[in-house]
Parts: structure tokens; sequence; C-alpha cells
């Protein structure tokens, strides 16, 4: 099973911006996404990326992020601008189970570890 390795968290001020990065252990020829969960809360989804470049973004961030893919790196990317504080939460990339774009966490079959981003007001 392919694993995934999260990267690029930190405590980060309003307005700071960072870049998240999931380095995986081999190719993925399939969409890839990010999820967040906040304490107490459900993990959400963030954005997705198919496996041609397509991309979709939750509400709650689109404008402010940006999911990107380097296929002969294997890794994807999430960069993060005009961070607030309810993006506060640990962050997870995942393997979606086809090429298109899903959005639902049971589309996906692997995940990371999580990596932590705190945004200070």
């Amino acid at each position: 099973q392919v694993q995934l390795v999260e990267s690029g968290g930190g405590l980060v001020q309003a307005g700071d911006s960072l870049r998240l990065s999931c380095a995986t252990s081999g190719r993925i020829f399939s969409s890839m996404g990010w999820f967040r969960q906040a304490p107490g809360t459900e993990r959400e989804f963030v954005a997705s990326i198919s496996w041609t470049g397509g991309r979709y973004y939750a509400d709650s961030v689109k404008g402010r992020f940006t999911i990107s893919r380097d296929n002969a790196k294997n890794t994807v990317y999430l960069q993060m601008n005009s961070l607030k504080p309810e993006d506060t939460a640990v962050y997870y990339c995942a393997v979606g189970k086809g090429l298109d774009i899903v959005t639902m966490a049971g589309a996906f079959v692997s995940w990371g570890q999580g990596t932590q981003v705190t945004v200070s007001s």
C-alpha cells in the first residue's frame, strides 16, 4: 500500500501563507486530495486534484488555497494563502480511488498521518 507523508505545517499568524507537501512512496495514477480536521469536528474536504490536473475546492478555501501535483516527484502540494484562525486543523492528504476529482472521504483509499496547521489571530 502506498505511503503518504505530509509536511509543511506550523504556527502562523492570520494573513500568512503556508505550503503543505505530501510525498508519496510511488507513482499515483489517481486523484489526490487534502482534508482537514479540527478538534471535536469531523474530517472535512478541502481540495482535490484529478490525474489530469483538474481542481476542486471547498467553498471555505476557494480563492485562498491552491492544490497542485508534481507527478515526476510523486508529490502533491497545498498552497494556503490569507490564512484565518478557522483554518486551524490537522491537514491530511489522501489518494483517490480513481482518476477523477472526488470530495467524499470514503472515496479515498490511503491517508497520511497529518500535519498540524495553527493560525493565530
